[in-house]
């Protein structure tokens, strides 16, 4: 059987693995229209604060390492069409200029998705940069350096966007965070902690712009040298857009089935609507288990399971893909935080009656002193407001609580309910958390009836 895979991070990544752990005899063709394989853009903040000294390192996987596992890898190379009924597809060479066709048993389009370009003026300017993929990082990390650089506006306040601007602050820029969104982080996080991040933001020298919409990008000589918003005009000698992503699919029109947003549709088993053609990562919605149906959620994690799904199916393993939460999480200067699941931001969105319960306390007993690490914790908890089953929770802390997190998620899909994780069972040690887990004393204070709950 031959099995081609386009596209090389999270999803395309998985799918080899997955059948190259079950199936190494089969010939697998593993496509990537760059000229690196399997960078991790999540991993790109390490190596632009030095954590990480080389930016080839942030990789799942390598050229040599994969083909001496039978893996017949093409960089530089971009697959340009696909005929279904003939189960080919187009290969343009990148470097040499030809183009040929190849045959496939199964193909799997991990063809991801691009940074959002804004159709406004002065886009073309020099300067303006993204941040996505090995490329961007290592022009973003010159520019951390540079000392023409100082003032640095970054467009959207998502993860990346936050992150960008981090990193500029840190390196002694001074940073505008513009966002269309009344406040940064707002997909992730509702207001509680949102209010505190922004003020650490600030503190550390980066300039919130939230509400406002860019109309153009003003320039001299060529770069740009400023960014202009329906409330003010910010100086610029770098733009970093992180205005959101688009799935990169405008060549699978009328090829695959797509929907209003360009996303490829797929079944529970990550087949398209063309026979032995799968689709995972970015460009797919997923099994949303806090409420059922299907969302986007561009995450490595989800990606993952996507393409470990498909290298099932594709070996004759039936396997759906499995719901999931969203969990994910991120560091803003001195805070951890993460979430999981629906929000009160997002609740109407999804068409969801929820409450919430907002709890303030210190990761540890009081007798614990701060100069030993006890900080305050600030967890919200939602659910449903008919049934009370658990659908999301937030928390944040300067000490690292975040795999709290990933109990929520194990509670969403495990169906539990505010009775169920009232008393479930978190171990207790007066070096690490207090006798009741925060998420205990969230759900019996929301059984109660209560709303917050703050430490005496």
């Amino acid at each position: 059987m031959k099995v081609i895979v386009v596209g090389s991070s999270h999803g395309g990544y998985e799918a080899v693995r997955g059948i190259l752990q079950e199936a190494p005899e089969t010939e697998i063709q593993w496509y990537e229209r760059g000229d690196f394989i399997s960078f991790l853009s999540c991993g790109m903040q390490l190596y632009l604060e030095g954590v990480v000294k080389n930016v080839n390192a942030v990789r799942y996987e390598t050229e040599d390492h994969a083909k001496a596992q039978g893996v017949a890898v093409f960089v530089r190379q971009e697959i340009t069409g696909l005929d279904p009924a003939n189960h080919e597809v187009t290969v343009h060479d990148l470097a040499a200029a030809t183009t040929r066709t190849e045959h496939y048993d199964k193909l799997v389009l991990a063809v991801g998705a691009v940074p959002v370009a804004l159709p406004i003026p002065g886009a073309d300017l020099q300067n303006v940069y993204a941040m996505r993929g090995r490329d961007w990082a290592v022009r973003l990390k010159a520019r951390t350096v540079d000392p023409a650089i100082t003032n640095v506006v970054v467009i959207g306040a998502g993860y990346i966007g936050v992150e960008a601007a981090e990193v500029f602050a840190k390196a002694g820029k001074h940073v505008t965070l513009i966002d269309v969104l009344p406040r940064a982080l707002q997909l992730y996080l509702d207001e509680e902690f949102t209010a505190p991040l922004t003020q650490t933001m600030q503190d550390h020298g980066i300039t919130p712009a939230m509400g406002q919409s860019v109309e153009a990008f003003e320039g001299d000589a060529g770069r740009v040298t400023a960014v202009r918003t329906d409330s003010a005009t910010y100086p610029a000698d770098l733009v970093i857009m992180s205005a959101g992503i688009k799935p990169a699919t405008d060549w699978l029109k009328g090829v695959v089935d797509l929907d209003a947003k360009g996303l490829i549709k797929v079944d529970d088993h990550q087949q398209t609507t063309a026979k032995d053609v799968y689709a995972v990562g970015d460009a797919t919605l997923v099994p949303y288990a806090p409420v059922g149906g299907k969302q986007r959620i561009a995450l490595a994690t989800v990606a993952r399971r996507q393409g470990r799904t498909a290298a099932k199916n594709i070996l004759g393993q039936p396997m759906k893909t499995p719901a999931v939460a969203g969990a994910s999480a991120l560091s803003v200067f001195a805070y951890h935080f993460a979430s999981t699941g629906v929000k009160a931001g997002n609740a109407g969105q999804l068409g969801v009656q929820t409450k919430s319960v907002y709890v303030e306390d210190t990761v540890q007993p009081p007798f614990v002193p701060s100069a030993a690490g006890n900080v305050p914790v600030y967890f919200k908890l939602t659910y449903a407001a008919d049934s009370q089953r658990i659908l999301g929770a937030q928390i944040m802390s300067k000490r690292d609580v975040t795999a709290n997190i990933n109990a929520i998620s194990l509670a969403i899909q495990g169906g539990m309910t505010l009775q169920d994780l009232a008393y479930a069972d978190f171990f207790f040690q007066p070096g690490f958390d207090r006798p009741w887990n925060i998420m205990n004393v969230a759900a019996q204070a929301a059984l109660l009836g209560k709303t917050t709950v703050k430490a005496d």
